[in-house]
């Protein structure tokens, strides 16, 4: 019965995980992006399929956010597309309509599947290579599915300790720059006291 449970939790995980599939229509002459942030030295893969329109033509590029081209093709239908991050940033897939101007464009739909990490592996084969039983398999999916948790819950802890030294960080600077601020009020309210009196005393109107 706990094993039953077991699988049937494992099953819902990788349901989870593997749903990334996304259609959407692309308009003529425009490009529709889709961005996610993505750990370092991670394997991400991905199917495409495009329906055709006569005339027009679905370029798709993967880009960073500094602008460099991990993966691009022109003209495109229907295939797969690869590509491994080299460092934790926000990545985009844009697909670009093209349309020439003695074409009237048409609405195009596009279609994607995008996996990452554990899910690009493929069990079929390690099975068969280390002859593992179903169970087995099974096991060794939950356990990739668990290290890729555990991993993505330390980045998430590590990047809360960075945005945490950012505040105080801030807040110190803040609390410096608002004392400066106040003593520099404080000088000059003393500056024109003692110049008014200063001046009160030249023309005579106090002693």
């Amino acid at each position: 019965m706990k094993i039953n449970v077991g699988l049937s939790i494992l099953s819902l995980l990788c349901l989870i995980v593997n749903v990334r599939a996304i259609r959407f229509n692309l308009q003529p002459n425009t490009q529709k992006c889709l961005r996610d942030e993505i750990n370092a030295n991670m394997l991400v893969v991905g199917e495409y399929e495009v329906t055709a329109a006569p005339g027009q033509i679905v370029d798709y590029e993967v880009r960073d956010t500094k602008q460099h081209i991990l993966s691009k093709k022109d003209d495109i239908s229907r295939g797969k597309f690869s590509f491994t991050s080299e460092i934790f940033d926000v990545y985009e897939l844009c697909f670009i309509s093209k349309v020439p101007n003695n074409v009237r464009g048409v609405v195009q739909e596009v279609s994607i599947n995008i996996k990452k990490g554990v899910e690009t592996k493929s069990y079929e084969g390690i099975a068969e290579a280390a002859k593992l039983k179903p169970l087995e398999l099974e096991l060794k999916k939950l356990e990739d599915l668990s290290d890729a948790i555990v991993q993505d819950f330390a980045l998430m802890r590590k990047r809360e300790e960075e945005m945490r030294d950012t505040n105080e960080s801030t807040n110190n600077r803040v609390l410096f720059f608002s004392i400066f601020g106040m003593c520099c009020l404080l000088g000059l309210a003393t500056w024109q006291v003692l110049y008014l009196r200063r001046f009160f005393i030249a023309k005579k109107l106090i002693e």
